[in-house]
Protein backbone atom coordinates (compact mmCIF):
# COMPACT_ATOMS: atom_id res chain seq x y z
CA UNK A 1 0.00 0.00 0.00
CA UNK A 2 2.96 2.58 0.67
CA UNK A 3 4.26 2.07 -2.30
CA UNK A 4 1.25 2.33 -4.25
CA UNK A 5 0.39 5.66 -2.36
CA UNK A 6 3.76 7.02 -3.09
CA UNK A 7 3.44 6.25 -6.74
CA UNK A 8 0.24 7.70 -7.01
CA UNK A 9 1.57 10.88 -4.42
CA UNK A 10 4.76 11.28 -7.41
CA UNK A 11 2.26 10.66 -10.24
CA UNK A 12 -0.02 13.59 -8.83
CA UNK A 13 2.68 16.17 -8.12
CA UNK A 14 4.55 15.54 -11.72
CA UNK A 15 0.91 16.48 -12.94
CA UNK A 16 1.29 19.36 -11.19
CA UNK A 17 4.80 20.34 -12.16
CA UNK A 18 3.29 19.85 -15.75
CA UNK A 19 0.43 22.55 -15.00
CA UNK A 20 2.96 24.81 -13.47
CA UNK A 21 4.94 24.51 -16.36
CA UNK A 22 4.63 28.24 -18.57
CA UNK A 23 3.52 27.72 -21.97
CA UNK A 24 6.04 28.95 -25.14
CA UNK A 25 4.23 31.31 -27.10
CA UNK A 26 3.75 30.48 -29.90
CA UNK A 27 5.91 30.54 -33.33
CA UNK A 28 5.12 33.13 -35.71
CA UNK A 29 3.70 31.43 -39.46
CA UNK A 30 6.54 31.60 -42.08
CA UNK A 31 5.50 34.06 -45.12
CA UNK A 32 3.98 32.15 -47.40
CA UNK A 33 6.84 31.49 -50.43
CA UNK A 34 5.83 32.82 -53.50
CA UNK A 35 4.51 31.03 -55.97
CA UNK A 36 7.33 30.26 -58.63
CA UNK A 37 6.77 31.57 -62.38
CA UNK A 38 5.26 29.10 -64.39
CA UNK A 39 7.69 27.08 -66.63
CA UNK A 40 7.09 28.66 -70.21
CA UNK A 41 6.25 25.58 -72.94
CA UNK A 42 8.73 23.96 -74.60
CA UNK A 43 8.78 25.03 -78.31
CA UNK A 44 7.51 22.37 -80.25
CA UNK A 45 10.33 20.84 -82.71
CA UNK A 46 9.62 18.48 -85.69
CA UNK A 47 12.33 15.78 -87.20
CA UNK A 48 13.84 17.83 -90.34
CA UNK A 49 16.47 16.76 -92.89
CA UNK A 50 19.16 18.93 -92.94
CA UNK A 51 22.06 19.74 -95.79
CA UNK A 52 24.90 20.42 -93.53
CA UNK A 53 27.61 21.83 -96.48
CA UNK A 54 28.00 20.44 -99.81
CA UNK A 55 29.94 17.21 -100.64
CA UNK A 56 28.91 13.68 -99.75
CA UNK A 57 26.30 11.81 -98.55
CA UNK A 58 27.23 12.52 -94.85
CA UNK A 59 26.84 16.23 -95.72
CA UNK A 60 22.71 14.83 -94.80
CA UNK A 61 21.39 14.51 -91.22
CA UNK A 62 18.05 14.64 -89.22
CA UNK A 63 17.49 17.24 -86.77
CA UNK A 64 15.01 18.18 -84.36
CA UNK A 65 13.92 21.83 -85.66
CA UNK A 66 11.35 24.31 -84.48
CA UNK A 67 8.03 23.90 -85.75
CA UNK A 68 7.21 26.30 -88.66
CA UNK A 69 4.01 28.27 -87.95
CA UNK A 70 0.72 29.39 -90.32
CA UNK A 71 1.16 32.89 -91.35
CA UNK A 72 -0.74 34.49 -93.49
CA UNK A 73 -1.89 32.64 -96.62
CA UNK A 74 -0.14 29.90 -95.52
CA UNK A 75 -1.25 26.30 -94.37
CA UNK A 76 0.14 24.51 -91.99
CA UNK A 77 0.65 20.62 -93.09
CA UNK A 78 1.61 17.53 -91.32
CA UNK A 79 3.86 15.65 -94.12
CA UNK A 80 3.31 11.83 -95.18
CA UNK A 81 5.06 11.52 -97.86
CA UNK A 82 7.89 13.70 -99.56
CA UNK A 83 9.74 13.79 -103.02
CA UNK A 84 13.40 13.42 -104.02
CA UNK A 85 14.20 14.29 -107.57
CA UNK A 86 18.00 14.77 -108.99
CA UNK A 87 18.20 18.60 -108.40
CA UNK A 88 18.67 17.47 -104.97
CA UNK A 89 22.00 15.88 -105.90
CA UNK A 90 23.29 18.37 -107.62
CA UNK A 91 22.58 20.33 -104.48
CA UNK A 92 24.30 18.20 -102.38
CA UNK A 93 27.06 18.27 -104.69
CA UNK A 94 27.50 22.08 -104.74
CA UNK A 95 26.09 21.78 -108.78
CA UNK A 96 22.81 23.49 -108.89
CA UNK A 97 22.13 26.66 -110.24
CA UNK A 98 19.66 27.88 -107.44
CA UNK A 99 21.73 26.68 -104.09
CA UNK A 100 21.05 28.16 -101.19
CA UNK A 101 23.99 28.16 -98.80
CA UNK A 102 23.77 25.79 -95.93
CA UNK A 103 22.68 24.58 -93.38
CA UNK A 104 19.54 24.25 -95.43
CA UNK A 105 16.39 22.23 -95.78
CA UNK A 106 15.62 20.71 -99.19
CA UNK A 107 12.83 19.22 -100.48
CA UNK A 108 10.51 21.05 -102.88
CA UNK A 109 6.94 18.46 -103.35
CA UNK A 110 4.97 16.92 -100.43
CA UNK A 111 1.84 15.65 -99.88
CA UNK A 112 -0.10 14.96 -96.53
CA UNK A 113 -3.07 16.54 -94.17
CA UNK A 114 -3.69 20.19 -93.52
CA UNK A 115 -3.38 20.95 -89.95
CA UNK A 116 -4.37 24.58 -89.50
CA UNK A 117 -5.23 27.26 -91.39
CA UNK A 118 -3.57 30.65 -91.45
CA UNK A 119 -5.46 33.76 -91.60
CA UNK A 120 -7.22 34.85 -94.80
CA UNK A 121 -7.18 31.08 -96.33
CA UNK A 122 -10.16 29.60 -98.15
CA UNK A 123 -11.15 27.44 -100.22
CA UNK A 124 -9.41 24.49 -97.66
CA UNK A 125 -10.17 22.80 -95.03
CA UNK A 126 -8.23 21.37 -91.39
CA UNK A 127 -8.02 17.42 -92.30
CA UNK A 128 -8.09 17.53 -95.97
CA UNK A 129 -5.82 15.39 -97.97
CA UNK A 130 -3.18 17.96 -100.35
CA UNK A 131 -0.17 17.87 -102.28
CA UNK A 132 2.66 20.88 -101.83
CA UNK A 133 4.96 22.71 -104.23
CA UNK A 134 7.48 24.65 -102.56
CA UNK A 135 11.60 25.83 -103.73
CA UNK A 136 12.51 24.03 -100.93
CA UNK A 137 12.17 22.47 -97.40
CA UNK A 138 9.54 20.07 -97.78
CA UNK A 139 11.80 17.72 -95.73
CA UNK A 140 9.94 17.60 -92.68
CA UNK A 141 7.58 16.23 -90.60
CA UNK A 142 5.60 19.66 -90.56
CA UNK A 143 5.58 22.11 -93.39
CA UNK A 144 4.01 25.84 -93.96
CA UNK A 145 3.27 26.29 -97.39
CA UNK A 146 1.35 29.04 -99.16
CA UNK A 147 -1.96 28.54 -100.14
CA UNK A 148 -1.68 28.93 -103.66
CA UNK A 149 0.97 25.73 -103.49
CA UNK A 150 -1.34 23.65 -102.07
CA UNK A 151 -3.74 21.10 -104.63
CA UNK A 152 -6.33 19.08 -103.07
CA UNK A 153 -5.43 15.17 -103.48
CA UNK A 154 -8.23 12.92 -105.73
CA UNK A 155 -9.51 10.59 -103.45
CA UNK A 156 -7.95 7.25 -104.56
CA UNK A 157 -4.51 8.85 -104.68
CA UNK A 158 -2.15 7.88 -101.96
CA UNK A 159 0.35 9.56 -100.29
CA UNK A 160 3.10 8.19 -102.22
CA UNK A 161 1.41 9.12 -105.06
CA UNK A 162 0.76 12.15 -104.59
CA UNK A 163 4.73 13.30 -103.22
CA UNK A 164 5.71 11.45 -106.73
CA UNK A 165 3.01 13.96 -109.26
CA UNK A 166 3.97 17.27 -108.98
CA UNK A 167 8.18 18.38 -110.33
CA UNK A 168 7.99 15.13 -112.42
CA UNK A 169 4.95 15.62 -114.20
CA UNK A 170 4.99 19.14 -114.20
CA UNK A 171 8.54 19.40 -115.96
CA UNK A 172 7.25 16.47 -118.50
CA UNK A 173 3.61 18.60 -119.03
CA UNK A 174 5.42 22.32 -120.05
CA UNK A 175 8.35 20.26 -122.07
CA UNK A 176 6.21 18.10 -124.46
CA UNK A 177 2.96 20.61 -124.49
CA UNK A 178 4.72 23.80 -124.40
CA UNK A 179 7.86 23.68 -125.85
CA UNK A 180 7.68 20.48 -127.96
CA UNK A 181 4.01 21.26 -129.17
CA UNK A 182 3.65 17.61 -129.37
CA UNK A 183 1.22 16.45 -131.86
CA UNK A 184 0.14 13.31 -133.78
CA UNK A 185 2.02 11.35 -135.45
CA UNK A 186 5.23 13.24 -134.15
CA UNK A 187 8.26 11.05 -132.56
CA UNK A 188 9.67 11.77 -129.12
CA UNK A 189 13.51 10.92 -127.45
CA UNK A 190 13.50 10.18 -123.80
CA UNK A 191 16.51 10.25 -121.94
CA UNK A 192 16.42 8.15 -118.37
CA UNK A 193 13.21 6.68 -119.57
CA UNK A 194 12.52 4.99 -116.19
CA UNK A 195 13.73 7.74 -114.08
CA UNK A 196 10.78 9.84 -112.54
CA UNK A 197 10.41 12.65 -115.47
CA UNK A 198 11.00 10.04 -117.80
CA UNK A 199 8.05 7.81 -116.89
CA UNK A 200 6.01 10.90 -116.80
CA UNK A 201 7.03 11.99 -120.10
CA UNK A 202 6.33 8.96 -121.56
CA UNK A 203 3.02 8.73 -119.94
CA UNK A 204 2.16 12.56 -121.17
CA UNK A 205 3.01 11.38 -124.59
CA UNK A 206 0.73 8.65 -124.90
CA UNK A 207 -1.94 10.85 -124.47
CA UNK A 208 -1.05 11.79 -127.69
CA UNK A 209 -2.65 9.69 -130.70
CA UNK A 210 0.11 7.55 -132.51
CA UNK A 211 3.14 9.25 -130.70
CA UNK A 212 6.26 7.11 -131.12
CA UNK A 213 8.79 7.04 -128.13
CA UNK A 214 12.67 6.32 -128.17
CA UNK A 215 13.24 5.58 -124.93
CA UNK A 216 17.27 5.28 -123.11
CA UNK A 217 17.69 2.98 -119.93
CA UNK A 218 19.73 -0.03 -119.39
CA UNK A 219 18.73 -3.54 -120.28
CA UNK A 220 17.19 -4.61 -117.19
CA UNK A 221 14.68 -1.48 -117.49
CA UNK A 222 13.25 -1.97 -120.71
CA UNK A 223 10.61 -4.26 -119.69
CA UNK A 224 9.16 -1.92 -117.27
CA UNK A 225 9.60 1.15 -119.63
CA UNK A 226 8.23 -0.70 -122.87
CA UNK A 227 4.55 -1.65 -120.69
CA UNK A 228 4.88 2.14 -119.75
CA UNK A 229 4.73 2.86 -123.52
CA UNK A 230 8.18 3.23 -124.84
CA UNK A 231 8.28 2.00 -128.32
CA UNK A 232 11.64 1.19 -128.94
CA UNK A 233 13.71 1.28 -126.38
CA UNK A 234 17.72 1.33 -126.29
CA UNK A 235 20.36 0.46 -123.93
CA UNK A 236 22.76 3.54 -123.34
CA UNK A 237 25.81 1.42 -122.02
CA UNK A 238 25.89 -1.27 -124.71
CA UNK A 239 24.58 0.44 -128.00
CA UNK A 240 24.90 4.59 -129.64
CA UNK A 241 21.71 5.62 -129.28
CA UNK A 242 21.51 7.90 -131.89
CA UNK A 243 22.72 5.15 -134.34
CA UNK A 244 19.70 2.83 -133.42
CA UNK A 245 17.26 6.08 -134.23
CA UNK A 246 18.48 6.46 -137.39
CA UNK A 247 18.75 3.07 -137.83
CA UNK A 248 14.63 2.89 -137.36
CA UNK A 249 14.26 6.59 -138.39
CA UNK A 250 16.43 7.58 -140.98
CA UNK A 251 15.46 11.20 -140.75
CA UNK A 252 15.27 10.94 -136.76
CA UNK A 253 13.03 12.83 -134.11
CA UNK A 254 11.09 15.59 -133.98
CA UNK A 255 11.29 15.92 -129.70
CA UNK A 256 14.19 15.30 -127.88
CA UNK A 257 14.07 15.72 -124.08
CA UNK A 258 17.85 16.23 -122.68
CA UNK A 259 18.22 15.79 -118.83
CA UNK A 260 22.36 15.19 -119.67
CA UNK A 261 23.95 17.75 -120.89
CA UNK A 262 27.54 17.89 -122.70
CA UNK A 263 28.09 15.59 -125.87
CA UNK A 264 24.29 14.39 -125.69
CA UNK A 265 23.05 17.67 -126.61
CA UNK A 266 25.32 17.80 -129.25
CA UNK A 267 23.86 14.43 -130.49
CA UNK A 268 20.34 15.74 -129.77
CA UNK A 269 20.83 17.95 -132.28
CA UNK A 270 22.04 16.19 -134.82
CA UNK A 271 19.21 13.70 -134.11
CA UNK A 272 16.20 16.48 -134.50
CA UNK A 273 14.27 16.23 -138.05
CA UNK A 274 13.93 19.45 -139.80
CA UNK A 275 11.09 21.43 -138.11
CA UNK A 276 12.74 19.55 -134.79
CA UNK A 277 12.87 20.82 -130.73
CA UNK A 278 15.32 19.69 -128.34
CA UNK A 279 14.63 20.98 -124.88
CA UNK A 280 17.52 20.70 -122.08
CA UNK A 281 16.41 20.16 -118.64
CA UNK A 282 19.67 19.28 -116.34
CA UNK A 283 22.99 18.04 -116.85
CA UNK A 284 23.39 14.81 -115.64
CA UNK A 285 26.94 14.08 -117.18
CA UNK A 286 27.99 16.34 -114.77
CA UNK A 287 27.28 14.42 -111.81
CA UNK A 288 29.94 11.24 -110.94
CA UNK A 289 30.04 9.14 -107.90
CA UNK A 290 28.82 10.93 -104.52
CA UNK A 291 31.06 13.82 -104.40
CA UNK A 292 31.64 16.59 -106.85
CA UNK A 293 34.33 15.76 -109.73
CA UNK A 294 35.72 19.02 -111.23
CA UNK A 295 37.16 17.50 -113.96
CA UNK A 296 33.96 16.17 -114.39
CA UNK A 297 32.24 19.07 -114.48
CA UNK A 298 34.92 20.12 -117.54
CA UNK A 299 34.50 17.89 -119.27
CA UNK A 300 31.42 18.18 -120.04
CA UNK A 301 31.47 21.95 -120.48
CA UNK A 302 34.18 21.41 -123.42
CA UNK A 303 31.53 18.88 -124.97
CA UNK A 304 28.62 21.20 -124.58
CA UNK A 305 27.03 22.41 -127.94
CA UNK A 306 27.33 26.36 -128.55
CA UNK A 307 24.47 27.26 -131.27
CA UNK A 308 24.12 30.42 -133.11
CA UNK A 309 20.62 31.98 -134.21
CA UNK A 310 22.02 31.55 -137.90
CA UNK A 311 22.75 27.64 -137.61
CA UNK A 312 19.14 27.01 -136.37
CA UNK A 313 17.71 29.36 -139.27
CA UNK A 314 19.86 27.22 -141.61
CA UNK A 315 18.91 23.68 -139.81
CA UNK A 316 14.86 24.55 -138.91
CA UNK A 317 15.20 23.29 -135.29
CA UNK A 318 14.97 24.76 -132.33
CA UNK A 319 16.67 24.65 -128.77
CA UNK A 320 14.53 25.60 -125.63
CA UNK A 321 15.85 25.15 -121.50
CA UNK A 322 13.35 24.98 -118.97
CA UNK A 323 13.64 24.55 -115.00
CA UNK A 324 10.32 24.47 -113.17
CA UNK A 325 12.25 26.20 -110.39
CA UNK A 326 12.13 29.25 -112.77
CA UNK A 327 8.58 29.84 -112.72
CA UNK A 328 8.16 30.92 -109.34
CA UNK A 329 6.04 34.12 -110.18
CA UNK A 330 3.89 32.09 -112.74
CA UNK A 331 1.37 30.36 -110.32
CA UNK A 332 -1.36 31.11 -112.25
CA UNK A 333 0.54 29.00 -115.19
CA UNK A 334 1.45 26.34 -113.05
CA UNK A 335 -1.84 25.91 -111.41
CA UNK A 336 -3.70 25.60 -114.62
CA UNK A 337 -1.16 22.87 -115.54
CA UNK A 338 -1.18 20.67 -112.33
CA UNK A 339 -4.81 20.87 -112.69
CA UNK A 340 -4.45 19.41 -116.33
CA UNK A 341 -2.43 16.60 -114.65
CA UNK A 342 -4.72 15.87 -111.70
CA UNK A 343 -7.70 15.70 -114.10
CA UNK A 344 -5.45 12.83 -116.41
CA UNK A 345 -5.15 11.12 -113.52
CA UNK A 346 -8.90 10.92 -112.16
CA UNK A 347 -9.26 9.38 -115.57
CA UNK A 348 -6.78 6.53 -115.60
CA UNK A 349 -4.37 8.23 -117.79
CA UNK A 350 -1.99 8.62 -116.01
CA UNK A 351 0.01 6.79 -113.08
CA UNK A 352 3.27 7.30 -111.47
CA UNK A 353 5.00 4.56 -110.44
CA UNK A 354 6.64 4.52 -106.98
CA UNK A 355 10.30 2.74 -106.88
CA UNK A 356 10.83 2.98 -103.20
CA UNK A 357 9.88 4.76 -100.23
CA UNK A 358 12.90 5.65 -97.38
CA UNK A 359 12.63 6.60 -94.08
CA UNK A 360 14.30 10.30 -93.26
CA UNK A 361 17.53 8.89 -90.99
CA UNK A 362 17.99 6.77 -94.74
CA UNK A 363 18.15 9.69 -96.93
CA UNK A 364 21.64 8.81 -97.56
CA UNK A 365 20.67 5.68 -99.31
CA UNK A 366 17.31 6.91 -101.44
CA UNK A 367 20.30 9.20 -103.22
CA UNK A 368 22.18 6.38 -103.52
CA UNK A 369 19.36 4.92 -105.28
CA UNK A 370 18.57 7.34 -107.78
CA UNK A 371 22.73 8.48 -108.28
CA UNK A 372 23.56 5.03 -109.21
CA UNK A 373 20.29 4.97 -111.78
CA UNK A 374 18.53 1.81 -109.95
CA UNK A 375 15.57 3.33 -109.62
CA UNK A 376 12.47 2.69 -111.97
CA UNK A 377 10.44 5.45 -111.35
CA UNK A 378 10.25 8.03 -107.88
CA UNK A 379 12.07 7.63 -104.89
CA UNK A 380 10.20 9.16 -101.84
CA UNK A 381 11.26 10.03 -98.52
CA UNK A 382 8.51 8.88 -95.55
CA UNK A 383 8.46 11.09 -92.00
CA UNK A 384 6.87 8.41 -90.44
CA UNK A 385 8.35 5.11 -91.96
CA UNK A 386 10.78 3.46 -89.54
CA UNK A 387 14.13 2.67 -90.86
CA UNK A 388 14.82 -0.65 -91.71
CA UNK A 389 17.71 -2.87 -91.80
CA UNK A 390 18.20 -5.14 -95.14
CA UNK A 391 18.02 -9.10 -94.79
CA UNK A 392 21.25 -11.00 -95.29
CA UNK A 393 21.95 -11.13 -99.35
CA UNK A 394 19.21 -8.30 -99.54
CA UNK A 395 20.49 -6.06 -102.94
CA UNK A 396 19.07 -2.83 -101.17
CA UNK A 397 21.58 0.01 -101.55
CA UNK A 398 23.23 0.22 -97.57
CA UNK A 399 25.00 3.62 -96.90
CA UNK A 400 28.48 3.78 -97.88
CA UNK A 401 29.31 6.09 -94.91
CA UNK A 402 28.72 2.68 -92.81
CA UNK A 403 31.24 0.75 -94.45
CA UNK A 404 33.85 -0.51 -92.48
CA UNK A 405 36.99 0.74 -94.93
CA UNK A 406 40.43 -0.87 -94.13
CA UNK A 407 42.75 1.22 -92.64
CA UNK A 408 45.05 3.19 -94.40
CA UNK A 409 48.37 1.57 -93.66
CA UNK A 410 47.07 -1.95 -94.84
CA UNK A 411 46.00 0.06 -97.83
CA UNK A 412 49.41 1.69 -98.55
CA UNK A 413 51.24 -1.45 -97.54
CA UNK A 414 49.01 -3.46 -100.23
CA UNK A 415 49.54 -0.76 -102.90
CA UNK A 416 53.43 -1.35 -102.37
CA UNK A 417 53.41 -5.13 -102.58
CA UNK A 418 51.87 -4.79 -105.39
CA UNK A 419 53.93 -2.01 -106.97
CA UNK A 420 56.52 -4.39 -106.19
CA UNK A 421 55.04 -7.14 -107.94
CA UNK A 422 53.94 -5.09 -110.92
CA UNK A 423 57.83 -4.14 -110.47
CA UNK A 424 59.46 -7.39 -111.67
CA UNK A 425 56.73 -8.21 -113.82
CA UNK A 426 57.47 -5.01 -115.81
CA UNK A 427 61.52 -6.17 -115.42
CA UNK A 428 60.34 -9.80 -116.99
CA UNK A 429 58.92 -8.49 -119.74
CA UNK A 430 61.46 -6.11 -121.02
CA UNK A 431 64.02 -9.06 -120.51
CA UNK A 432 62.23 -11.16 -122.41
CA UNK A 433 61.59 -8.23 -125.41
CA UNK A 434 64.73 -7.12 -125.37
CA UNK A 435 65.35 -7.45 -129.08
CA UNK A 436 62.39 -6.11 -129.99
CA UNK A 437 62.45 -2.50 -129.32
CA UNK A 438 59.00 -1.44 -130.56
CA UNK A 439 56.89 -4.34 -128.81
CA UNK A 440 59.04 -3.11 -125.38
CA UNK A 441 57.72 0.63 -126.18
CA UNK A 442 54.46 -0.75 -126.60
CA UNK A 443 54.31 -3.07 -123.51
CA UNK A 444 55.66 -0.20 -121.40
CA UNK A 445 52.82 2.03 -122.58
CA UNK A 446 49.99 -0.13 -121.58
CA UNK A 447 51.85 -0.91 -118.39
CA UNK A 448 51.07 2.80 -117.78
CA UNK A 449 48.09 2.80 -118.30
CA UNK A 450 46.53 0.02 -116.72
CA UNK A 451 44.38 0.42 -113.84
CA UNK A 452 45.77 1.41 -110.32
CA UNK A 453 43.67 -0.16 -107.68
CA UNK A 454 41.11 -0.38 -110.08
CA UNK A 455 40.80 3.38 -111.44
CA UNK A 456 41.48 3.22 -115.43
CA UNK A 457 43.72 6.09 -116.44
CA UNK A 458 42.91 7.55 -119.69
CA UNK A 459 44.08 6.32 -122.76
CA UNK A 460 45.81 8.37 -126.13
CA UNK A 461 42.12 7.44 -127.24
CA UNK A 462 40.81 9.28 -124.58
CA UNK A 463 42.75 12.60 -124.05
CA UNK A 464 42.39 12.60 -128.59
CA UNK A 465 38.61 12.96 -127.74
CA UNK A 466 38.75 15.78 -125.34
CA UNK A 467 41.06 17.37 -127.26
CA UNK A 468 38.81 16.99 -130.37
CA UNK A 469 35.24 18.24 -128.12
CA UNK A 470 37.82 21.27 -126.70
CA UNK A 471 37.95 22.07 -130.28
CA UNK A 472 34.76 21.48 -131.59
CA UNK A 473 33.53 23.73 -128.54
CA UNK A 474 36.09 26.98 -129.55
CA UNK A 475 35.01 26.62 -133.26
CA UNK A 476 31.47 26.85 -132.34
CA UNK A 477 32.20 30.08 -130.28
CA UNK A 478 33.31 31.54 -133.26
CA UNK A 479 29.51 33.43 -134.07
CA UNK A 480 30.03 36.78 -133.66
CA UNK A 481 28.53 37.20 -130.32
CA UNK A 482 30.98 39.94 -128.18
CA UNK A 483 30.57 37.24 -125.29
CA UNK A 484 31.97 34.78 -126.61
CA UNK A 485 35.58 35.21 -126.27
CA UNK A 486 35.05 35.86 -122.66
CA UNK A 487 32.88 32.68 -121.98
CA UNK A 488 36.16 30.92 -124.30
CA UNK A 489 38.27 32.78 -121.93
CA UNK A 490 36.10 31.70 -118.43
CA UNK A 491 36.47 28.24 -119.42
CA UNK A 492 40.23 28.22 -119.69
CA UNK A 493 40.44 30.15 -116.25
CA UNK A 494 38.21 27.48 -114.80
CA UNK A 495 40.20 24.45 -116.15
CA UNK A 496 43.62 25.91 -114.87
CA UNK A 497 41.91 26.83 -111.49
CA UNK A 498 40.83 23.60 -110.93
CA UNK A 499 44.13 21.65 -112.34
CA UNK A 500 46.16 24.13 -109.86
CA UNK A 501 43.68 23.12 -107.06
CA UNK A 502 44.31 19.41 -107.58
CA UNK A 503 47.95 19.54 -107.74
CA UNK A 504 47.66 21.43 -104.04
CA UNK A 505 44.97 18.51 -102.71
CA UNK A 506 47.78 16.13 -104.00
CA UNK A 507 50.50 17.75 -101.64
CA UNK A 508 48.47 18.32 -99.02
CA UNK A 509 47.35 14.68 -99.19
CA UNK A 510 50.48 13.06 -99.66
CA UNK A 511 52.12 14.95 -96.71
CA UNK A 512 48.90 13.83 -94.34
CA UNK A 513 49.50 10.08 -95.50
CA UNK A 514 53.33 10.27 -94.49
CA UNK A 515 52.32 11.73 -91.12
CA UNK A 516 49.23 8.95 -90.81
CA UNK A 517 51.89 6.12 -91.69
CA UNK A 518 54.37 7.00 -89.31
CA UNK A 519 51.90 7.92 -86.37
CA UNK A 520 49.89 4.48 -87.49
CA UNK A 521 53.61 2.66 -87.73
CA UNK A 522 54.21 4.19 -83.68
CA UNK A 523 50.79 3.63 -82.09
CA UNK A 524 49.99 0.46 -83.89
CA UNK A 525 46.06 1.88 -84.60
CA UNK A 526 44.24 2.87 -87.53
CA UNK A 527 45.70 6.46 -88.90
CA UNK A 528 43.24 9.09 -89.20
CA UNK A 529 42.41 9.30 -93.09
CA UNK A 530 43.35 12.50 -95.13
CA UNK A 531 40.68 14.82 -96.29
CA UNK A 532 38.41 13.46 -99.45
CA UNK A 533 39.67 15.06 -102.78
CA UNK A 534 36.76 16.44 -104.08
CA UNK A 535 38.85 16.78 -107.52
CA UNK A 536 38.95 13.66 -109.67
CA UNK A 537 42.34 13.32 -111.01
CA UNK A 538 41.74 12.40 -114.44
CA UNK A 539 43.79 15.35 -116.56
CA UNK A 540 46.36 13.39 -119.09
CA UNK A 541 48.80 16.59 -117.39
CA UNK A 542 49.53 15.21 -114.48
CA UNK A 543 52.12 12.71 -113.99
CA UNK A 544 51.26 8.95 -113.42
CA UNK A 545 52.72 8.89 -109.19
CA UNK A 546 50.00 11.73 -108.46
CA UNK A 547 47.35 9.56 -110.27
CA UNK A 548 47.91 6.37 -108.59
CA UNK A 549 48.42 8.40 -105.17
CA UNK A 550 45.26 10.13 -105.72
CA UNK A 551 43.37 6.97 -106.54
CA UNK A 552 44.45 4.55 -103.86
CA UNK A 553 44.33 6.87 -101.11
CA UNK A 554 41.22 8.45 -102.23
CA UNK A 555 39.08 5.89 -103.76
CA UNK A 556 36.53 7.15 -106.81
CA UNK A 557 33.18 6.45 -106.53
CA UNK A 558 33.64 2.67 -105.85
CA UNK A 559 32.72 0.99 -102.55
CA UNK A 560 35.52 0.32 -100.61
CA UNK A 561 34.43 -2.96 -100.37
CA UNK A 562 35.53 -3.89 -103.71
CA UNK A 563 39.08 -3.32 -103.12
CA UNK A 564 40.10 -6.94 -102.73
CA UNK A 565 38.77 -8.07 -106.41
CA UNK A 566 40.38 -4.35 -107.84
CA UNK A 567 43.27 -5.50 -106.43
CA UNK A 568 42.92 -9.03 -107.49
CA UNK A 569 42.00 -7.94 -111.35
CA UNK A 570 45.49 -5.33 -111.17
CA UNK A 571 47.59 -8.72 -110.84
CA UNK A 572 45.49 -10.18 -113.64
CA UNK A 573 46.75 -7.36 -115.74
CA UNK A 574 50.55 -8.07 -114.22
CA UNK A 575 50.44 -11.42 -115.23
Amino acid sequence: MAEGGDAATVAHEAGNAVQETPKAEPEKAAAPAEPAPPAEPAEPTVRTIVLTGHGGYDKLSVQQKPQPKAGKGEVLVRVKAAGLNFSELMVRQGLHDRMTKPPVVLGMEAAGVIEELGEDVSGLEVGQNVICLAQTGMWREIVAVPATNVFIMPEEMSYEEGAAIPLSYLTAYFMLFDFGNLRPGKSLLVHIAAGGVGWAATQLAKTVDNVTIFGTASASKHDAIKENGVDHPIDYRTRDYAEEIKNISPKGVDVVLDPLGGADTSKGLQLLRPMGKIVTYGSANMVKGENRNLMKMAKTLWQSTSVSPVSLVKTNKAIAGFQLAHLTGEIELVRSAFQDILNMYKDGKIKPRIDSVWAFEQVAEAMQQMNERRNIGKVILSPEKEPTKPAEGDAAPTSPLKKKKPSLFRRLSKRASRSKDEGEKKDEVKNAKKESPIKQEEQEKADDNKATNGHVQQTPEDEKIEDEAAEKLRARLSGGDPNIEDTDKNVEEKLEEGKEKAEDVIQQTEEKVDEAVKEEKKDEAPAEEPEKIEVAVENPAETDDAKAAAADVVPDDKPVENEEKADGDASQEAN
